[in-house]
């Protein structure tokens, strides 16, 4: 038994180191150890190249769309200042330890912002990295011939052989040539790119298919980056508005008359499509009382006529998830309620105030909350906070509820604030609520003064003798006093987004590559004949170009086909 290395290394018998390098006589006298090879340094330019390379893998590219579907989790967690400015504002209010922290990290602003701009660009980067050598390189195979006849078809794993026995006189050669015509004509009719390669005593055809599969991966990929530009630059030439409109109200396409605009970089405010939209009326249907699920919404439709500069007017309805096509833009539903009409005079009878005001609803059955400011016509501003009910109902508690959301039994409570309303310093405030901080509460609460209750047509007076204030009933001429008497009001969502139907191209582009990339199969088959005295030897063969499942099939379906049409074509010896 012959020593170990370790143990020759160390054994004296193995005799001294002769300067070779090596003192263990089984190893080459131009042994290397491991210990003095170092791998060559890469320098600047090898490093970059190395970069490079790295960052253009596919593997880059899937961990890179992986975190950019990952980066995009917080934007539909955290309100985004984009889509709901009111919703930042709101949170701001609600977490305002956490908030400044949230801000910080770009998490109102997520779509916007440097970390996932950088992963976009990554991936952008990486997908023309991988996409453009790989076109290059396919194109190249498209242009190449079906590689040349295996020597021994046998050594495949799906094999066939056959031996067809010619009649006595027939040439063994012409009938190889024959079925390997046959064969020829039809993988070429199967989809395949042939080549015949015949000689040496034996004729096959080389056949290849399933580049349509590199191809749709090549498709898809593209696709990706067809749809990371049209995103990121369409993106810059898309604006959303959030606009409240009352029934009868009208709203016009001005940046003044949004409540809330989000354009994109390229956007110019002062160039938007004039046009106007007036909210006729708002139906909506809700399921009877004493039926499962009473109280619950039907269909909502908001009536509209829209005017469009040098146009008709034109009658239009807004229904959930049917938009409104308007002069390029598209107007969605997001919400709606009810805006109970008020109107507000001083101790002399002047109107100081009078207004459809939204109230923004807090439950199922319509229970609304709202605000009305009055920062002029009284000694100080007054605020009012406010619920209504549009089918009022007494809890156990004796607080009122809705029990309905259908107008049966409407009334409107407020309580009235006096003070400063912090609308005079320049800082923005929201129309739906109201900072008491400065304000002092004379109904409702601690202050012993009942709050207002009110009723459609009803008028009370303020606490102070400041005035009085209605309800006023909207009732037209000889309708019933509840079902109309109160205005609807619905918010709406104004898109324009001109990259849309460019990402929905390339959307189905990629969604055709990737079907074409799994499910084309890569093969190759080969069929051979060799004349075998007075018979023909024909061998049938395919390889896999990846995982091919049906590759036995297509061969034994191959076999059986040919056979057939060679039987019908198989040359006859000639007769004298």
């Amino acid at each position: 038994m012959s020593p170990s290395r370790s143990d020759s290394a160390s054994d004296p018998a193995a005799g001294p180191d002769d300067g070779s390098g090596s003192a263990d006589p089984l190893r080459p006298s131009d042994h290397a150890d491991g210990d003095a090879i170092a791998s060559p340094a890469l320098g600047f330019v090898g490093w970059l190249r190395w970069g490079w390379r790295q960052l253009t893998s596919m593997r880059t590219a899937l961990v890179l769309l992986l975190l950019l579907a990952i980066a995009a989790v917080p934007g539909s967690i955290v309100p985004q200042r984009s889509a709901d400015p009111n919703g930042v504002t709101q949170y701001f209010a609600d977490n305002p330890d956490l908030a400044p922290i949230l801000d910080n990290l770009s998490l109102f602003d997520v779509y916007t912002s440097p970390w996932f701009s950088a992963i976009y660009l990554l991936l952008f980067i990486s997908l023309v990295g991988c996409v453009l050598p790989r076109t290059k390189h396919h194109w190249k195979a498209l242009r190449t011939r079906p590689p040349r006849t295996p020597a021994r078809l046998a050594r495949l794993d799906d094999y066939r052989e056959s031996r067809v026995e010619l009649e006595p006189g027939a040439d063994a050669a012409a009938a190889a040539a024959t079925a390997v015509t046959v064969a020829q004509e039809q993988l070429r009719k199967g989809g395949y790119r042939v080549e015949r390669y015949d000689g040496r005593g034996s004729f096959s055809v080389s056949a290849e298919r399933g580049y349509l599969r590199e191809t749709g991966n090549l498709v898809f990929h593209a696709a990706l980056v067809g749809v990371l530009i049209t995103v990121g630059v369409g993106g810059g030439f898309t604006y959303t508005g959030q606009r409240v409109i009352v029934q009868g109200t009208t709203f016009t396409n001005t940046l003044l008359d949004y409540s809330s605009f989000n354009p994109g970089r390229f956007v110019n405010a002062d160039n938007l499509v004039p046009y106007a939209m007036t909210l006729d009326r708002f139906d909506i249907s809700y399921v009877p009382f004493g039926e499962a699920g009473q109280g619950q919404a039907g269909d909502f439709v908001a009536h509209l006529t829209t005017r469009i500069a040098g146009e008709e007017p034109r009658d239009g309805e807004v229904r959930v998830n049917h938009p409104l096509d308007v002069a390029g833009d598209r107007v969605y539903l997001l919400g709606n309620g009810y805006a109970p009409t008020i109107t507000i005079r001083d101790a002399e009878g002047t109107v100081v105030y009078t207004d459809s005001v939204p109230f923004l609803p807090q439950g199922t059955n319509m229970t609304s909350l709202g605000v009305v400011k009055v920062p002029d016509g009284f000694p100080e501003q007054l605020g009012f906070v406010g619920f209504f009910y549009p089918t009022q109902s007494v809890l156990d508690t004796g607080a009122f509820t809705s029990a309905y959301p259908s107008l049966t039994n409407p009334v409107l409570t407020l309580n009235v604030y006096q003070g400063d309303l912090g609308i005079d310093g320049g800082t923005p405030r929201s129309v739906y609520t109201l900072d008491t901080t400065e304000m002092q509460q004379l109904t409702g609460g601690d202050t012993g003064i009942d709050s207002i209750e009110l009723a459609p047509g009803q008028t009370q007076d303020l606490p102070n003798g400041l005035g009085t204030i209605t309800f006023d009933d909207e009732s037209p001429e000889g309708a019933p006093n509840a079902d109309q008497s109160v205005k609807r009001f619905v918010s709406l969502s104004i898109h324009r987004d001109i990259a849309a139907p460019f990402v929905l191209v390339f959307a189905l582009l990629a969604l055709g590559g990737l079907l074409a990339g799994l499910f084309v199969p890569r093969r190759r088959m080969w069929v051979k004949a060799t004349p075998d005295g007075d018979a023909v030897r024909i061998e049938y063969a395919g390889l896999a170009r990846g995982e091919d499942p049906m590759l036995g099939d297509a061969v034994r379906m191959l076999e059986a086909r040919h056979s057939v049409a060679f039987e019908a074509r198989r040359p006859t010896p000639e007769v004298e």
